[in-house]
């Protein structure tokens, strides 16, 4: 795709800086002529050269990717068939590098997929602003990236939460438009889909910034005897997840957005490192967080791709 608008003058001045670079390079080794300097030269520019790439990578093509992350979940909480599920957070749109157009190409790619279930993870809007500090031009993509959801395709349909970025613009307004979409949209609340291969409980909690996650709320009046898993935007609710759901599902941390080799993860959204990304297995029960699509804050990736997650949850010995 396309640069979004906000990051032209970056791509300008990429360019213009490989362009200064080469030039400087040039310049200074004809004008120091001794082999000793030379070679201090050569090793300077080397060094500036493979860090201004780096940066390349991670504000420009990393955060453009798409990766396919197949993942399975054995449970001995879970009872029933096999179900496919893929998972989808923060997506962003309005922010660089996600519009309403890229939406549709990852629900495209969704499908190829054939997943029975999908579940979206929330922070489907970018940026900290509300809908009122938005332009017409911005509240049009974002609210036009979540109806591209409408077009996902599912055996047992499509189920959501509220992330932070969506309560900041408008836990409404984004409820809405996913309803408008086909999604049931959960908020300390559950749904049960029924299938011959045993029912299957999906229960949602609120976001656990803008509000108050309650396992017992969204749990209540579920059937004891279906199969269990619980969306949530972000992961710490996981520390109090009761025995019983096969699988809790989490996106939030954008996996830290930049790893760097060696040093982990800088700058994570939870305040448990353990919670940052992919499975994690605590006290016999399991959580899977995915590092979503979309950036925040800054719009770069290093090493954490934007991700489809796609998980075939089982039962244990199956």
């Amino acid at each position: 795709m396309l640069p979004h608008p906000d990051l032209w003058p970056a791509s300008i001045g990429a360019v213009l800086g490989f362009v200064l670079i080469a030039w400087a390079a040039i310049w200074l080794v004809r004008r120091w002529t001794t082999l000793k300097r030379r070679w201090w030269i050569v090793a300077a520019i080397a060094i500036f050269e493979a860090a201004y790439w780096l940066n390349i990578y991670a504000w420009f093509i990393e955060p453009n990717m798409l990766v396919v992350r197949r993942v399975e979940i054995v449970s001995e909480d879970w009872r029933g068939a096999p179900l496919t599920i893929a998972a989808i957070g923060d997506t962003h749109v309005g922010s660089p590098h996600v519009d309403a157009a890229r939406v549709e190409r990852i629900v495209h790619r969704v499908n190829a997929l054939a997943p029975e279930l999908v579940v979206l993870l929330g922070d489907y809007a970018g940026s900290h602003q509300s809908e009122a500090e938005r332009s017409g031009r911005e509240q049009q993509e974002i609210l036009g990236g979540v109806a591209t959801f409408a077009a996902l395709e599912a055996r047992y349909g499509v189920v959501g939460v509220i992330g932070n970025h969506d309560s900041w613009y408008s836990r409404q307004s984004i409820a809405r438009a996913m309803q408008e979409a086909g999604i049931a949209t959960l908020w300390n609340r559950h749904v049960v889909i029924e299938r011959e291969a045993g029912d299957i409980v999906v229960a949602g909690l609120a976001d656990a910034d803008t509000g108050d996650p309650d396992f017992t709320a969204a749990l209540n009046g579920a059937p004891s005897n279906a199969d269990t898993i619980v969306l949530s935007h972000s992961p710490d609710p996981f520390a109090s997840m009761p025995r019983g759901p096969a699988l809790m599902l989490a996106a939030h941390t954008h996996c830290g957005q930049v790893t760097i080799p060696f040093a982990g993860r800088p700058i994570l959204p939870t305040p448990n490192p353990r919670y940052a990304c992919h499975r994690v297995e605590e006290n016999g029960r399991v959580m899977y967080v995915t590092g979503g699509v979309g950036t925040s804050i800054l719009p770069v990736r290093f090493l954490n791709p934007p991700e489809i997650v796609m998980l075939t949850l089982r039962a244990g010995g199956s």
